[in-house]
């Protein structure tokens, strides 16, 4: 299945073939973001000090906006060039408003 057709069940989001690198790459850091979660989590199970707990909050929102960032380049260099490539300029506007919900 390439990126821009539908799954098989009645829902129309768009998939994406990713090589196994970026696969593996994403993967890696979502684990280690579910595990700053898990030591937040135990940190307040343990009635940890507030500003430890605020410090690896910290760290894990640095961890998913550095995720946010690597899979947005590569939307951007492979979804969003093929796109515009084969003259579908709407993925312009996607991307727009995908930015708009990021800033908020």
């Amino acid at each position: 299945m390439d990126e821009h057709q539908t799954p098989c069940c009645a829902c129309t989001h768009k998939t994406k073939s990713r090589d196994e690198k970026e696969y593996k790459d994403l993967l890696n850091r979502l684990s280690r973001i579910e595990g700053q979660i898990r030591g937040i989590r135990g940190m307040v199970e343990r009635d940890a000090y507030c500003t430890d707990i605020l410090t690896q909050v910290a760290a894990a929102n640095a961890a998913l906006n550095s995720f946010t960032k690597v899979l947005l380049a590569n939307h951007i260099r492979t979804c969003v060039a093929q796109d515009i490539r084969e003259g579908r300029d709407e993925t312009i506007d996607e991307l727009v408003d995908t930015l708009q919900r990021l800033m908020k």
